[in-house]
């Protein structure tokens, strides 16, 4: 009986033994899979190698070993990262043989901040940062300056190249790292070419940096395309940030484009010893301005926590009490008033609250969220005695602050009336859409999509040109409401809002409920000129400020309608921009001079062959000359240059801009919340200064401006 046991267990095993178990060694795991440790191999993850590289020498920095990080972009997508930091130690290591160096970026989990007292706070990837960035590079060069010589060693694909060597002789200390990242990885066979380093998410992401440290300067070069200046110097473009006054400063950059509610930032650095043992240091500013919407940007050891964590939660909590209780202690509220919510307090703040902390715990590799339970004891700790302080030194502000408060808690009850009388109309009219809106046959969210359309007149023709079974339209009439301007209980009123909010059918704002969603393609679709452009960026406002998860899923595109119809004889094309229409009409010259010089070139072959017959060379040019006459004044060529939707049929709107097979959409996305918030408060919002500037420097590259 065990024997038959026996082979039917070995018969199930299916063969999967001991041999089929695979242990990837050194570096491997990284290479097998990379986003695990950075999580992506697309553009973010190409720049997140520079942010690991770069969070070793911004350790040094908080340690007080370093001054000064230079960052180069070089040809050949490599970069190049220095500091004056102590220099990665190079002698031997006990633990496995070789250099220290080469210990640290060939080993996962090596490093001088797993013990000791190297690092009291880091904010390198648990110390298998740069070996990632190693295992990820074609080509990557350390060299490191200690007592006086200059050390090197060079890999591939996370493996040494040879020993490290003495290869000359330094003045001062600090480590350079070079590399070049993996085409193998970052542009496998099959996909597009590898992403670009892009200056601008560099620029941004080292000054943050700047703010959060005070007294480093970091210097970055963009040496990719290098000019010659006529006294034989190399120009290429550079920044360099230095901010003494730390995040403070970084507050008043956040601020400078808004009116602020009161002048005196609030600022507060302090270490707290938690139940731990451990010291856990909070920095933290903050200053409210006259708007409604926040800014809580959270960092622990300089790491952005984009989800926020336990750091942000003792942030709120502490600022909700606060508050709360100097308004009851000094009789602030009325006798109606209720105890102000945490989205009363957020409204119009900008806060900065920074963290260091020895061995962070972050939920997900690529540290989006902090989990540490300590922190929020820390930060609630702190913030909650530095800001009684602050509010009893700071009477003026402090009421300006709970004033502001008290009108966005009187705002936040008229939304929530406005909005349950919206969704409650939706639902008592059994679940009646708007009648302007012309739904489709489908119900599956994944199959169908919704236009919003300018005008009643493009709302008639793309009615007719739909494919009822997927697409629905719903037109709008005139400009909506510029709710970057209003509350919500004054958005809710405007018709066209809530007309688009019924049909969507998810609610809005914190009741946004995805499962609802009756289209998981929401497409704009306005004319080509002005007033179109601003409708599209009104919208876009809309869905970025009240259903950014809907922009975050991929679910809102821009149609794009083509500006001419060119037409010779039976042949129709279309052209999307100026530059496409002129590259038209050159194909049209081409094809009719390759027919012109075919027909010649027939003409005398048939008259070699037809000898004798009636055929002359004037009877051929008069059956063809028409054709043919005046090729360069493109003769016969009907160009039409459409100023709005309702300008096409409903055959010609299907066939150029909703037929799946051949439309045009742009998908929007927001690959940088923070440059996305800034560009719709310069368009949108209540200065008309920084608008006026954004219109100057952006002038010069319109192309077409309709007036």
């Amino acid at each position: 009986m065990a024997k038959s046991k026996t082979k039917k267990q070995a018969a199930t095993s299916n063969g999967y033994t001991a041999k089929d178990i695979y242990v990837l060694e050194g570096l491997e795991p990284v290479r097998k899979r990379p986003g695990m440790y950075i999580g992506t191999t697309g553009a973010d993850g190409l720049h997140h190698l520079i942010w690991e590289v770069a969070d070793n020498s911004i350790d040094e920095a908080m340690a007080g070993h370093a001054k000064t990080i230079e960052i180069e972009l070089l040809p050949n997508d490599r970069v190049s990262v220095k500091d004056d930091g102590r220099g990665i130690p190079v002698e031997k290591h006990k633990q496995t043989g070789k250099s220290a160096l080469e210990t640290v970026m060939t080993t996962l989990h090596a490093g001088g901040k797993f013990g000791g007292e190297s690092y009291k706070v880091s904010g390198g990837l648990h110390g298998v940062g740069v070996s990632v960035v190693n295992a990820l590079s074609s080509y990557l060069r350390a060299e490191v300056c200690r007592d006086g010589v200059l050390w090197a060693q060079e890999y591939k694909r996370g493996k040494a190249q040879g020993a490290v060597k003495k290869v000359g002789k330094c003045a001062k200390t600090g480590t350079v790292i070079i590399f070049e990242p993996d085409t193998e990885i970052f542009a496998p066979p099959g996909t597009p070419q590898m992403p670009e380093f892009n200056w601008a998410t560099i620029i941004d992401h080292l000054r943050r940096q700047a703010y959060l440290t005070k007294g480093l300067q970091i210097i970055i070069r963009d040496k990719r395309e290098v000019t010659i200046a006529k006294d034989k110097t190399e120009v290429y473009p550079s920044h360099a940030f230095y901010f003494e006054g730390g995040i403070v400063s970084y507050v008043k950059y956040l601020n400078a484009d808004e009116k602020p509610q009161h002048t005196t930032i609030f600022y507060v650095s302090h270490d707290v010893e938690v139940p731990s043992g451990k010291k856990i240091l909070v920095e933290a500013a903050f200053q409210y301005v006259e708007d409604m919407r926040s800014q809580e940007l959270s960092f622990a050891n300089n790491i952005y926590t984009q989800e926020g964590g336990t750091h942000l939660t003792g942030f709120r909590t502490a600022l909700t009490r606060s508050l709360n209780g100097y308004a009851k202690k000094n009789e602030l509220f009325k006798k109606d008033d209720e105890n102000l919510t945490g989205e009363d307090v957020r409204e119009g703040l900008t806060a900065v609250i920074s963290i260091k902390l020895p061995e962070p715990q972050f939920e997900g590799q690529t540290k989006a969220k902090l989990g540490t339970p300590d922190a929020r004891t820390a930060v609630e700790t702190v913030i909650g005695e530095a800001l009684d302080e602050f509010l009893e030194k700071n009477p003026n502000e402090a009421r300006q602050i709970i004033a502001k408060s008290l009108l966005a808690a009187k705002a936040r009850l008229a939304a929530k009336a406005a909005r349950e009388t919206v969704l409650r109309k939706g639902a008592l009219d059994g679940l009646m859409l708007p009648g302007k809106l012309a739904d489709c046959t489908s119900k599956d969210p994944d199959q169908s999509e919704l236009y919003i359309v300018e005008g009643d007149s493009a709302g008639g023709t793309a009615k007719q040109g739909r494919d009822r079974m997927f697409q629905a339209i719903l037109p709008l009439r005139g400009k909506i409401l510029n709710v970057e301007k209003s509350r919500l209980d004054k958005m809710l009123q405007s018709k066209e809002v809530r007309a688009l909010i019924i049909a969507l059918g998810a609610a809005i704002g914190e009741e946004y409920d995805e499962s609802k969603l009756r289209y998981h393609r929401v497409m704009i679709m306005t004319d080509a000129d002005v007033d179109g452009a601003h409708i599209r960026t009104l919208l876009l406002t809309l869905f970025y400020r009240y259903f950014p998860k809907l922009i975050e899923k991929g679910y809102l595109y821009i149609a794009q309608p083509p500006l001419y119809r060119l037409q010779a004889g039976k042949e129709v094309r279309y052209a999307y921009s100026d530059d496409e229409r002129d590259r038209a009409i050159n194909d049209i010259k081409q094809a009719k001079a390759e027919r012109a010089k075919t027909r010649s070139q027939n003409k005398e072959l048939r008259i070699k062959v037809t000898e004798g017959e009636q055929e002359t060379d004037e009877e051929i040019s008069e059956a063809e000359g028409e054709e043919v006459s005046q090729p360069e004044k493109v003769a016969g060529v009907s160009i039409q240059r459409y100023k709005g939707l309702g300008e096409m049929n409903a055959t010609q709107l299907w066939e150029t801009t909703m037929n799946p097979a051949k439309r045009i959409m742009q998908r929007v996305t927001i690959d940088n919340a923070e440059a996305a918030d800034k560009v719709f408060d310069v368009l949108m919002g209540d200065e008309v200064a920084p608008r006026k500037k954004f219109i100057q420097s952006h002038a010069k590259a319109v192309k077409n401006l309709d007036i």
